[in-house]
């Protein structure tokens, strides 16, 4: 009996290890709590002129001066496009969360897109963003993707609402 009840310990402790998330993650989670603003969008390692369409959303142009807000104590959050000629306005809801990074990488954010109602839209797609800096005032996130076979970094600057 005594066996059993060691085994079956042993497999609930792995069961909450296995769930839970690491110092690091939480404390990032915190960070990102609450409002912001996405001041700028610019472009690495490439040279030229880009315009690109977002989260397969809207054109870059009409992210600049969105609202984000995240709710860490259920991982929702949405962002939101103020409406004009280029862009449809409106909220966008997603499910977040913090990755650990594994061996070289940064940690990341990643996404995919709910309804009001929290069911996913998405068809389980979502996306990953490296999170280069993130403090209480300050985040810059960057995606790495390619144009043409040719690497670009998208490089997106937070600041925190009071």
């Amino acid at each position: 009996m005594s066996k059993k009840a060691f085994l079956l310990a042993a497999a609930f402790g792995l069961l909450l290890m296995s769930c839970s998330v690491s110092k690091s993650a939480r404390t990032q989670r915190n960070l990102f709590s609450g409002s912001w603003t996405l001041d700028d969008i610019s472009y690495e390692n490439n040279t030229g002129t880009f315009k690109s369409v977002i989260f397969n959303d809207a054109e870059d142009i009409c992210f600049e001066g969105s609202d984000w807000f995240f709710r860490d104590n259920n991982s929702t959050g949405r962002y939101t496009i103020s409406q004009s000629s280029l862009c449809q306005g409106g909220d966008r809801f997603f499910r977040w969360s913090v990755v650990e990074p594994s061996q070289n990488y940064s940690s990341q954010l990643q996404f995919k897109f709910i309804d009001e109602k929290r069911k996913d839209i998405s068809g389980g797609f979502g996306y990953r963003l490296n999170i280069s800096s993130l403090t209480e005032q300050a985040m810059t996130l960057r995606s790495n993707v390619s144009v043409d076979g040719q690497p670009v970094t998208i490089v997106y600057q937070f600041s925190k609402k009071q």
